[in-house]
């Protein structure tokens, strides 16, 4: 960024940090991950979360030691310019991006086939352009938002788990992670449910808009994953007591089809509600976290420079914000949301491997021999977890990757020739 640009304003706090944290993680998690990853790995999928949750605390503390020194918004964009050099830094922001581009299509979508089945399309290109709209009025707006909604989602959630551990239905026996679907199929539930912790980035893309980062950020992040795992766990042992891991593997509503088998067809529609809001809470965070990426880029000029302007009254990135806007729209209109789950994955996971690798680079003291595992951790965890998706996600997201190494090249070469004239 230039001395001539203009800054976003410091406005939040830890509460609205964690906040939003948790709005980017609950929606996309608990309604889109769990059935998937129980058709991958039955009971395995508690395994599963223990993995994703372990990758992704390895790639908080990463994310939390970068943002604390790198407090400007972009997230792992920055930390891989300052620390790898502009290529990886650019990959990553690439991955970012375009991997939750596409997740913010998939939540529109959720939105649309709980809110109206039969016009899911409509409904999700709708809740775009209303959430576009909050997040141009201000970062402060977004966060209230975000509160509000979280705070429903995890009472409807909790209802979930108190009317499912006490009904009758419930069977620890199936539970048993002896008839998990093996080592392969637990690593696929893993990367399918790290899509449910990937929310925390959202934090650190914000790192130029929260009141004292370097204090913050590292408190908001592990605060807001560790808040999450104990959501997840809660939900997922709950739902497997009562379906068990083939009816959960084989639905498209988990929670609604656990709680009408556990007697309490009254919830459903609670439930139903419960979903659409999560959606919406993480589509709303989703929108504020890759148009700051955005911006971050068109200061650098790695996407268009219109795209760098900050909104005089607002102090938001409005411009990034109404384009990243409209390609969700029209994504939201044509796409499947099964596929943009699993290429969303791969790109986080892209993402989160060059955070940790800069992460890696970063002086250590004697005393913290942890600071020099955990990158190394991470980066392993993510590069395991990404090539265990879907063989399709594998390919697609590989290709995208590619796509975007060769418009790297081409830009600087054309830039190159430029500079000789």
């Amino acid at each position: 960024m230039t001395a001539s640009a203009p800054g976003l304003s410091r406005t939040l706090g830890v509460g609205d940090a964690v906040v939003i944290g948790l709005g980017s993680m609950v929606g996309a998690g608990i309604f889109a991950a769990l059935a998937p990853a129980a058709h991958a790995a039955g009971t395995g999928l508690l395994v599963g979360l223990a993995v994703a949750a372990v990758v992704a605390y390895c790639n908080a503390m990463s994310s939390a030691r970068l943002a604390a020194l790198y407090p400007a918004s972009g997230g792992t964009y920055v930390y891989g310019r300052e620390r790898l050099g502009e290529f990886w830094g650019y990959l990553a922001g690439w991955s970012f991006v375009v991997g939750k581009t596409a997740s913010c299509a998939a939540m529109a979508l959720t939105v649309g086939s709980y809110v109206w089945p039969g016009q899911a399309h409509a409904v999700a290109v709708g809740a775009v352009v209303a959430l576009t709209a909050v997040n141009y009025g201000g970062v402060q707006k977004s966060a209230w938002l975000t509160r509000v909604i979280v705070a429903l989602v995890l009472a409807v959630l909790a209802s979930v788990v108190v009317v499912c551990l006490v009904s009758g239905d419930a069977d620890p026996g199936r539970l048993d992670i002896g008839a998990s679907g093996g080592a392969d199929g637990v690593l696929q539930a893993a990367g399918l449910l790290f899509f449910a912790f990937a929310g925390y980035a959202r934090i650190a893309t914000l790192g130029e808009e929260v009141r004292d980062p370097s204090r913050t950020i590292p408190r908001a992040i592990p605060l807001a994953l560790g808040i999450a795992l104990v959501v997840y766990a809660g939900v997922a042992v709950a739902v497997l007591s009562v379906l068990g891991p083939g009816g959960l593997g084989d639905t498209a509503a988990p929670l609604t089809d656990a709680v009408r088998a556990a007697g309490a067809p009254w919830l459903v529609p609670v439930v139903r509600i419960g979903a659409a809001v999560a959606a919406m809470g993480s589509l709303l965070a989703l929108i504020l976290g890759v148009s700051r990426t955005t911006l971050a880029m068109a200061r650098d000029r790695h996407l268009p420079g219109v795209l760098a302007a900050v909104h005089p009254r607002f102090q938001v990135p409005h411009r990034a914000e109404l384009a990243v806007g409209a390609v969700v729209a029209v994504l939201a209109a044509t796409v499947d949301v099964r596929g943009a789950i699993g290429f969303s994955s791969f790109g986080v996971l892209a993402y989160y491997a060059v955070a940790n690798a800069s992460a890696w680079t970063l002086p250590s003291a004697p005393a913290a021999p942890a600071a020099r595992v955990v990158p190394v951790v991470g980066l392993a965890g993510c590069v395991v977890l990404a090539f265990s998706l879907p063989g399709v996600s594998v390919v697609v997201g590989a290709g995208v990757l590619v796509v975007g190494a060769v418009a790297y090249a081409v830009r600087r070469r054309v830039e190159a020739g430029a500079a000789r004239k």
